[in-house]
């Protein structure tokens, strides 16, 4: 939106409030101001009959005005009964006293917002006769001839003028619908951009999770190629040592062929996984669960290895993610919760996975001793472990990691990273 149209907007907006106080205000202020200049006048120009008439009219008068206050703006109203019942009462009292012509002039203002466009010009008229009349020389009814004239005279005139502001207040209406239509455009068109950043936000975190794996596809080979000749056959290795140990063992046979089975299953254990990671690289825990399955394992091996407590909450409604966001925020998540196991000292911990539409949240959190973050050494950006461990990993998906801790204050570490779901 331009400089120009803002203030075109801004001008707009405030002549409404103007207007929109002078209805709610002005009808009480002109009513009282013609009542005191009536009552100024009242000796010369009333009888005794006219001052009580004037009495009641007043007070139905005040009392239209406060209950049209109340209900304008409930739905269902119709405007032109008080529009006719104000004009009735103007006109009465007009009758009565010519100087109520000032609380008349109100149907100048507003015939065209409280009536049909047929009915505009028929209550413009109507106001019409009413100041005719007061400005005539005698009031309702004239009482002369010259009156009659005068009054003829000062209607056609108002008449006139009446049909020609009727035509500037239809000009102005038809410019501030064309105003109206051109900030309902614009806040449209304001609100597709929105949309389309918003759309384009997904892209590129989508555009950047493509890149990333693009880019890590050589040096997955690499580290296949030195998995498979390195961790795999010295856990085959491993195996056949332990076997040996295991036929010839002889004090304890019982207990230690125990524990060498024990070291057996291990060591097989890990080299399946050293194949499964030859293939994919995904984590075990993901190989049969989604993320809050794996997570709540997780969690439970965790806490029945520390002897901490520990609770698992997912919010949100669960989606199925890529394999790599789903991988980066298990691997967050084991690197905290260790983290707690070993510098932490803590009674409790929690960990919580939070569904939020375009974006999905990890807080792992416990109540042990903190730490002084300055203390740390600078973060890079580069992998390793820890922290710098953790937040190079949301990087690499466009994610962030923040740590919130201090001394005796425990510490929270909440991952944020773009959801983006399998396809």
């Amino acid at each position: 939106m331009s400089a120009g149209e803002r203030e075109a907007v801004i001008r707009v907006a405030t002549a409404e409030q103007w207007w929109e106080r002078f209805f709610r205000y002005g009808p009480y202020g002109l009513l009282a101001l013609a009542t005191a200049i009536s009552a100024t006048t009242g000796d010369l120009i009333m009888s005794r009959r006219d001052v009580y008439a004037i009495v009641v009219l007043v007070s139905v008068a005040l009392v239209l005005q406060l209950w049209w206050g109340r209900v304008r703006t409930a739905s269902g109203r119709t405007p032109q009964f008080y529009f006719v019942v104000r004009t009735l009462l103007a006109f009465g009292l007009t009758w009565c006293n010519p100087f109520f012509a000032i609380f008349a002039t109100l149907g100048y203002f507003d015939a065209a917002r409280l009536l049909p466009r047929r009915a505009t010009r028929a209550g413009l008229l109507a106001t019409a006769v009413i100041m005719a009349g007061s400005q005539s020389g005698s009031g309702l009814p004239p009482v002369s001839l010259m009156n009659w004239i005068a009054f003829v005279i000062l209607f056609a005139l108002h008449g006139t003028l009446t049909m020609v502001f009727a035509q500037i207040g239809n000009r102005e209406a038809e410019q501030a619908r064309t105003q109206s239509d051109t900030i309902t455009e614009l806040e449209t068109a304001n609100a597709r951009l929105e949309q389309a950043m918003a759309e384009n936000a997904g892209l590129h975190a989508q555009l950047l999770l493509q890149a990333r794996e693009a880019g890590v596809a050589d040096e997955r080979r690499r580290m296949a190629a030195e998995i498979h000749d390195t961790i795999a056959q010295g856990l085959t290795g491993i195996i056949a040592q332990l076997q040996a140990v295991t036929s010839a063992a002889v004090t304890d046979p019982e207990l230690a062929g125990e524990h060498l089975v024990r070291a057996t299953a291990l060591a097989r254990q890990s080299l399946g996984e050293a194949r499964r990671s030859v293939h994919n690289l995904l984590p075990a825990a993901l190989e049969h669960d989604d993320l809050p399955g794996a997570l709540k394992k997780t969690v439970t091996i965790w806490s029945q290895r520390t002897g901490v407590r520990a609770e698992f909450t997912v919010t949100g409604t669960a989606e199925p993610l890529h394999d790599e966001v789903g991988a980066t925020l298990l691997r967050i998540a084991e690197e905290a919760l260790a983290n707690a196991g070993r510098h932490a000292a803590a009674s409790r911990a929690g960990v919580t996975l939070s569904y939020m539409g375009d974006e999905i949240t990890l807080d792992v959190r416990d109540d042990g001793r903190g730490f002084d973050p300055a203390a740390l050494p600078p973060y890079r950006g580069a992998g390793g472990f820890g922290l710098g461990g953790m937040r190079a990993r949301a990087e690499r998906i466009a994610g962030t990691v923040e740590v919130e801790t201090g001394p005796g204050l425990g510490t929270a570490v909440c991952a944020r990273v773009p959801l983006v779901r399998d396809d």
